[in-house]
């Protein structure tokens, strides 16, 4: 049985990457076919939709009965994109540069976002009138990032890639939908096999989502930054990062704190914030000095293996 759910876990994992792939295709192609334009559709479908597995597979675990899944999806794949993702692609790209932009707009919204979530998870519980407060904090980001801020890296990729108006098709509305299904019953048994596999090897439904669950859906963002690492887009591979993180801290909890209350499991809260918090600090200070090089994303990576052994006590 346990080889069984470990398949299982495996291909619901692959199915919900794929389908936030098709939905983000699909969906840029049917926003441009509409005439929104490639920063819009970089700053909402991409932004987003690079975190939306995180979103499912939280809100499909609080609804059937481990809320406690929530936080620690959230805060462990926030550590996954610093540490891992981030460190990845410096490895890869030897050197990212950052430049002034995000020191003065995104450094300091990643580090309140962050903050914020820090406090609301403090007292090990999310209410609703936490919720409410992380939402409408979103609210207050999309605002500020749609009106006021410039076209960064990422939205000029889109505009290069998708540079004319295409015509409203029926196969990408298909892929829409196939997309938000493979996202949706994907989620369903993820989190059937997380509850399984929890149960086989004794250890608690958070540790599984703080690791493995947080790991598998961060893919999509770990390909994307590895990508533009590679092709020396640094601005792409961190800026990806910076919406991925203010999006799981504050709609990935917030959301599904409106319908249940989110408790936050031990290890979640003795190992989990902590991590989250001193990854936080040392990608902000890493920002500021505008270049992470490669043997701070090989230490940023150490740190990811360190915080892994420490929730399974392997030392």
């Amino acid at each position: 049985m346990l080889i069984l759910w470990i398949i299982v876990f495996i291909v619901a994992l692959a199915v919900m990457v794929k389908g936030a792939d098709w939905l983000i295709s699909s969906a840029e192609k049917i926003g441009l076919s509409l005439g929104l334009s490639p920063f819009i559709i970089g700053v909402t479908i991409v932004g987003v939709g690079t975190s939306l597995p995180e979103l499912v597979s939280s809100s499909v675990a609080a609804w059937q009965g481990l809320p406690e899944v929530v936080a620690a999806n959230a805060v462990g794949s926030n550590i996954a994109n610093i540490f891992l993702i981030i460190g990845f692609a410096a490895v890869l790209g030897r050197k990212l540069f950052v430049s002034k932009d995000l020191i003065d707009i995104d450094l300091p919204l990643l580090a309140i976002s962050t903050a914020l979530l820090l406090g609301v998870l403090w007292d090990r519980e999310v209410t609703l009138g936490e919720s409410l407060l992380l939402l409408v904090s979103y609210g207050i980001y999309f605002s500020y990032t749609i009106f006021h801020k410039e076209t960064d890296g990422l939205e000029k990729e889109i505009g290069k890639n998708i540079s004319s108006r295409p015509g409203l098709v029926w196969q990408d509305i298909l892929m829409l939908g196939a997309g938000l299904m493979g996202l949706i019953f994907g989620a369903k048994y993820l989190i059937a096999a997380l509850v399984n596999l929890s149960n086989i090897l004794n250890i608690g439904a958070g540790v599984i989502a703080i690791t493995a669950v947080a790991l598998g859906t961060s893919l999509p963002e770990l390909l994307v930054s590895a990508k533009a690492a590679i092709s020396n887009k640094p601005e792409v591979a961190l800026g990806n990062i910076f919406g991925s993180n203010v999006f799981n801290a504050l709609v990935v909890v917030g959301l599904p704190g409106l319908f249940w209350r989110l408790p936050v499991d031990e290890q979640t809260f003795l190992i989990g914030l902590p991590t989250m918090a001193m990854a936080t600090l040392l990608f902000v200070i890493s920002g500021i000095s505008r270049r992470i090089y490669i043997w701070e994303g090989s230490f940023y990576l150490a740190l990811y293996i360190l915080f892994t052994a420490k929730l399974f006590g392997w030392f």
